[in-house]
């Protein structure tokens, strides 16, 4: 089985802060996979294609607010064998500039609370991080304020953006591995903003469906839109 695990906090009032692109992303990763709608699970929401035997993906949004979101994780593997590259969770992340995307296996959490909780309640730190760059606040303004705070304009177009990137990315992970999506995604962006692949098409603009930022969903299959 594989986990993917998109960090935010579930109340309407965060659904479009820079705190919530894991999951917003995550929602995109759904739509683009084909996954049923999101159904209430054990401390948190579940999207998932699992057969008998336990094998598949599945989709977890954790509703324990995002100091807590390690607690979900971690009842969702519990009683299960799994490698590093079985849990992919992806977060905001205020250490990488405003729309880059990188994929990571292992490593602190780089001070990002749900990532530290996942740490904390699994006892490990080997699981593939996708980080969605927010950037750092402007001065006088505290990075909780800064992360709990809603993108507009050319920004919130940016992180759209990168919300669908990083879908793009948690389903190369899936499907040709974790050394493959750090290849392609980890190199820096060309003048276009572009961090390499090639591109989709363009459809209608959708919403994420929790609220969250307008986005425009790329072409079909797996090709990078970032």
């Amino acid at each position: 089985m594989k986990l993917v695990v998109g960090l935010g906090n579930p109340e309407p009032r965060y659904a479009e802060t820079r705190h919530n692109l894991g999951y917003l992303a995550v929602r995109l990763l759904a739509r683009r996979l084909g996954l049923p709608s999101f159904r209430s699970g054990r401390l948190g929401l579940v999207s998932a294609t699992e057969d008998d035997g336990g094998q598949g993906v599945v989709l977890l949004l954790p509703t324990t607010y995002m100091n807590r979101s390690g607690a979900a994780v971690r009842a969702r593997l519990e009683g299960r064998s799994w490698s590093p590259e079985d849990l992919v969770v992806v977060h905001d992340d205020l250490d990488l500039a405003p729309g880059r995307v990188k994929v990571k296996l292992g490593g602190s959490s780089g001070g990002h609370l749900g990532v530290a909780s996942v740490i904390e309640e699994l006892g490990s730190e080997d699981f593939v991080r996708v980080r969605v760059g927010i950037g750092r606040p402007p001065p006088g303004v505290a990075p909780v304020e800064f992360v709990l705070g809603r993108p507009s304009g050319e920004e919130a177009d940016l992180l759209a953006r990168a919300a669908r990137c990083a879908a793009d990315a948690v389903a190369v992970v899936l499907a040709e591995g974790v050394e493959t999506a750090m290849n392609r995604f980890n190199r820096r962006p060309d003048r276009s903003g572009r961090a390499g692949g090639r591109n989709g098409s363009d459809g209608a603009r959708v919403r994420d469906g929790s609220g969250g930022a307008g986005v425009r969903e790329g072409g079909t299959g797996n090709a990078v839109t970032c």
